[in-house]
């Protein structure tokens, strides 16, 4: 997990997973849209997810 991406999930959590799939940007889309707090914690679970 690099540091920018990490920045990056903190300040727009779905761009920080775009290349994690069509679901997972969704997924912390639809988050960040109940609150910024869910979003930001999906994002840094997808991008620390060690399958990909």
């Amino acid at each position: 997990m690099h540091i920018l991406r990490v920045l990056l999930a903190i300040v727009f959590p779905p761009l920080s997973v775009i290349d994690k799939g069509c679901g997972s940007v969704l997924i912390t889309f639809l988050l960040t849209l109940c609150g910024w707090i869910p979003g930001v914690i999906a994002a840094l679970i997808i991008l620390n997810n060690p399958k990909d």
